[in-house]
């Protein structure tokens, strides 16, 4: 059985990656969280293998045995893991999700999504979607602990995640009024009612806005940190169709793993031929500049996902009529990815 390191990434949407695609192995693991060095910068920006980044406690806790194996995720783990596969003399096999900041000769293997525009080369798999552990099993064992909460609220159950600001678009209180009404209008045009959560990146005014622009019945809930009570893989398993804000490309992963219809809500700018007003933003602006004149591999481009899913029937737009059933939807991208790693090691 191959040893496997986990070096846990340090965003929750990465960190979920990164251990969903562990479990999906099967293979035994141990996780390694990291101490970071805030200022230091330069080994990742370089491309370097090191320990610089991170602090001494963490450093320690890194040495042989190597692992057969390290998957991690982050910009800032990426020094460290190319440390590890050098000390081992290449031993160790060096697996990125995500987005790869450095040269992809400097990896074993990398799982991307189309956002991040990762060439196609032998040591990469371009999925549609994030991975995840979003599965009917994961969603059956939930359903029974949320059954009494949402029992008196009238279906169809209409499921609404709100994100947040996300490189050229801003969700703040225009698009989250907006997105309430909206939401609120196609319950009311079924006689049901809304299950809404924000997330970790949902603005204090956003989240205001959204709230105060329901008006139909509802659950409402606002994201905190380390909550036991996060209803968000019961609104998964409970609701009947889902209404996703686009700036989250791992909310609509799962949201399309559920087997419910999903829609995508537009912040502003994501679909063309419509005009709404937007909040403005002045890091919004920077971005889109970014994306059109600047050096591709700064800037991710979620319209690439968007295109992708809108292409293949997966998911509309919130307006238009919804997407059949979704089941299974993900679960290839899973696959494609536990396939490709057993090869690393020579056991495919």
């Amino acid at each position: 059985m191959p040893v496997v390191w986990l070096i846990d990434a340090y965003r929750a949407g990465e960190r979920g990656q990164v251990r969903a695609l562990v479990d999906a192995l099967g293979w035994p693991s141990e996780t390694r969280q990291l101490d970071y060095r805030r200022h230091v910068v330069l080994p990742h920006v370089l491309g370097q293998a090191t320990l610089r980044g991170i602090k001494a406690k963490s450093a320690a806790g890194l040495r042989p045995p190597w692992p057969d194996l390290v998957i991690s995720c982050g910009v800032r783990n990426e020094p460290v893991c190319r440390w590890i596969r050098a000390r081992s003399e290449g031993r160790s096999r060096y697996v990125h999700v995500g987005r790869p900041w450095g040269r992809l000769d400097g990896f074993d293997l990398v799982i991307t999504t189309p956002q991040y525009r990762v060439p196609g080369r032998d040591n990469v798999v371009n999925n549609t979607l994030t991975l995840h552990g979003i599965t009917p099993e994961a969603l059956a064992e939930v359903r029974p602990a949320w059954g009494d909460v949402f029992a008196e609220l009238p279906r169809p159950l209409i499921g609404v995640f709100a994100g947040g600001d996300s490189g050229p678009f801003t969700f703040g209180p225009k698009a989250a009024a907006r997105l309430a009404q909206r939401a609120s209008a196609l319950a009311r045009e079924s006689g049901g009612s809304l299950l809404v959560s924000t997330s970790a990146r949902t603005s204090p005014r956003a989240a205001d806005a959204l709230r105060e622009g329901l008006e139909v019945p509802h659950y409402f809930y606002r994201w905190q940190p380390d909550d036991p009570a996060n209803p968000y893989r019961g609104i998964l398993a409970w609701a009947d169709r889902l209404v996703v804000t686009g700036d989250s490309i791992a909310m609509l992963s799962e949201a399309c793993a559920s087997g419910r219809p999903v829609q995508i809500f537009d912040l502003g700018g994501m679909r063309r031929g419509e005009v709404v007003e937007r909040d403005f933003r002045v890091g919004a602006c920077l971005y889109a500049g970014l994306l059109r004149w600047g050096w591709q591999p700064l800037s991710r481009d979620i319209s690439l996902v968007h295109r992708q899913l809108l292409d293949t029937g997966r998911v509309t737009w919130l307006g238009e009529e919804p997407a059949p059933s979704t089941a299974n939807v993900g679960q290839a991208d899973m696959q494609r990815a536990v396939a490709a790693v057993p090869r690393l090691l020579g056991q495919a």
